[in-house]
């Protein structure tokens, strides 16, 4: 589902980050992993995604600072997914306010987070044609 696509995850939780990179390298996807979002900014600088798994609470600077600074100051096309232990309808309003393309929610179904994946990158895909 996700064969050879480029995917960033931002996380400060290692568990978290292990499983993230479980599910979607099982699905075929390359991983490289964010501890905070100044990490995270820097991988979008250097390099090319076909989207961002951003958490929203993380150390030094949080995923929506983050996202907001991709998307307004780097000028990112990159889309961005939140993902959220808390109220998802609140967050979903934060998260689309700095710039991210959907939330989801923690814990999360791996079969549901991947087809959100597929769908938000083949959504930009259309877009840039």
């Amino acid at each position: 589902m996700l064969k050879g696509k480029k995917i960033l995850i931002a996380d400060d939780n290692r568990l978290n980050q292990r499983i993230l990179i479980f599910v979607l390298e099982k699905n075929g996807a390359e991983v490289t992993t964010a501890n905070n979002g100044l990490e995270a900014i820097e991988h979008v600088k250097n390099e090319s995604f076909d989207t961002v798994l951003m958490d929203l609470h993380m150390p030094e600077m949080g995923g929506l600072e983050a996202s907001t600074y991709i998307k307004e100051v780097l000028k990112s096309k990159t889309p961005i997914i939140g993902l959220t232990a808390n109220n998802l309808e609140r967050d979903n309003k934060m998260c689309l306010d700095a710039g991210m393309d959907t939330c989801v929610s923690k814990p999360f179904e791996p079969a549901e987070l991947c087809s959100i994946i597929a769908e938000i990158i083949q959504n930009q895909s259309n877009t840039c044609q």
